[in-house]
């Protein structure tokens, strides 16, 4: 999985674009040495059809669902289309799978997880299909180790980073995605995060995460500490954020996918993503 690169861009953006601006957005990161590009499942757009967009408009770029929902995609639909998208574009697109859809009350994320797993492994593929999966505790990290290619983590601090890397071993690929803003005005920055962090300070799956970390009631109270606003959102100048994310680097993750923050709906991050570029890919 080295061929992602150090870092990579990770972008809620192509959720509300046309797609001739995701064409032009992806094009525009290869030509600026991007290796890799992440995107979630969270507004209505199908992963795998995305992805082929994606793929189709460019030649060298790294695709990786981070993540597709398992069950908004049954495991043999999930298999036929990452297998086909492995056909076409050989080495080029990661599947990232992860705990979500269709709600399932009573069934534990760890064991639908392993089941859909199994279903998935039950099945041949023609060309190699890289997967990895979206994992936090122990245990998930732990098959995520076992299983795929390694593990997806998304909003922890650089603490949590190395301590997966303790679970995951020293072979296991572990990418890291981080949020950033780039604003040097405190109070603007803590608001502008608070804002992108409230569906995350206010759902169970996600406060029983930051309890594990070791924030307190306090931390998750009223939009989140200072605290807990700095470690998950990395703001400040170019210098300041950069020298943040390579942290987690430090701490032993592969990859770090940088996901800025403050973009309104429809608008594009790419002037920021340029900047990024010239600051970690040189």
């Amino acid at each position: 999985m080295d061929d992602l690169g150090t870092f990579g861009i990770y972008t809620f953006d192509f959720e509300h674009q046309p797609a001739g601006l995701m064409r032009e957005s992806v094009r525009e990161l290869e030509e600026q040495g991007w290796r890799a590009v992440w995107f979630p499942e969270v507004g209505g757009r199908e992963a795998f059809t995305q992805a082929a967009v994606l793929l189709a408009a460019t030649e060298r770029l790294r695709v990786v669902n981070g993540i597709a929902q398992i069950w908004s995609h049954p495991a043999h639909s999930a298999h036929g289309a990452a297998a086909l998208l492995a056909d076409a574009y050989p080495g080029r697109h990661v599947l990232g799978l992860g705990f979500g859809g269709e709600p399932h009350p009573g069934v534990k994320p760890l064991t639908a997880m392993r089941e859909y797993l199994d279903e998935l492994d039950a099945r041949k593929s023609a060309a190699p299909i890289r997967r990895i999966l979206a994992a936090y505790g122990p245990k998930m990290l732990e098959l995520a180790r076992d299983r795929t290619a390694g593990a997806q983590t998304y909003h922890v601090n650089v603490e949590h980073t190395a301590r997966a890397r303790e679970t995951l071993g020293p072979d296991a690929f572990l990418a890291v995605e981080h949020a950033v803003l780039f604003e040097t005005d405190p109070a603007v920055a803590r608001a502008v995060a608070r804002e992108h962090l409230h569906t995350y300070l206010t759902t169970p799956y996600n406060i029983a995460k930051f309890r594990r970390l070791g924030y307190t009631e306090d931390d998750l109270a009223r939009g989140g500490s200072d605290r807990i606003v700095d470690d998950l959102v990395f703001w400040g100048d170019l210098e300041t954020v950069t020298g943040k994310l390579r942290r987690h680097v430090e701490a032993g993750a592969d990859h770090v996918a940088v996901q800025v923050i403050g973009i309104e709906p429809g608008a594009t991050a790419r002037p920021f993503w340029r900047e990024l570029g010239e600051a970690l890919l040189r």
